[in-house]
């Protein structure tokens, strides 16, 4: 087995960065979302501005991330519905800006999967969320910027957070599904 390279360090068969802060990358971090429309399709979307940090501890399973999330930064490709999106109907920019999420621990970890255990804050509401978590591996750019990279998913009910609004179909059924599914692809770039 070849030694780890520079500020990284072997965890349970996985190469991993050494501890220290990570900020994240805007340009190469996605949180996006799908919804069910109608009850036959899916609507996916995402947000355009999210930023944070992910710090990586001396004994990983205490490393965590807080992220702030623009809510006005939401994008379906659609401008009336993503007007609707921001309306008090459902994230109500106006009064609540921002979506956070704070980790509050690591649960279970296996390879390069973890999960990932934490507050997530939407409108005026916190609920403790679980997102499945994959270690996608660390690198350094040809700018010479240590970086690591992410992804996770997890599923809520966006009912939980105080978003109800829905219309009923002739056909049964409602317009928007309650469940909402996010996936985010996120690269951080080595601070400290």
């Amino acid at each position: 087995m070849t030694a780890p390279a520079a500020n990284t360090r072997e965890f349970n068969g996985v190469t991993i960065p050494t501890p220290g802060k990570f900020d994240l990358d805007p340009t190469h971090t996605r949180v996006g979302f799908v919804a069910k429309h109608l009850m036959v399709s899916k609507v996916r979307g995402g947000f355009t501005k999210a930023g944070g940090t992910i710090v990586i501890a001396e004994d990983p399973l205490q490393s965590h991330v807080d992220v702030q999330i623009d809510a006005a930064s939401i994008d379906t490709g659609v401008a009336d519905r993503d007007g609707h999106l921001k309306s008090a109907d459902f994230l109500d920019v106006e009064r609540w800006p921002s979506v956070t999420f704070k980790s509050t621990r690591v649960v279970g970890f296996s390879g390069g999967e973890f999960k990932l255990v934490g507050d997530l804050t939407i409108r005026d509401v916190t609920r403790e969320v679980e997102l499945d978590v994959e270690f996608e591996g660390h690198a350094k750019s040809p700018w010479g910027q240590e970086v690591i990279g992410f992804s996770a998913t997890t599923e809520i009910d966006r009912e939980e957070f105080g978003i109800t609004w829905n219309q009923a179909l002739e056909t049964g059924g409602v317009l928007v599904g309650k469940k909402v599914k996010i996936e985010i692809g996120a690269e951080g770039v080595r601070q400290a």
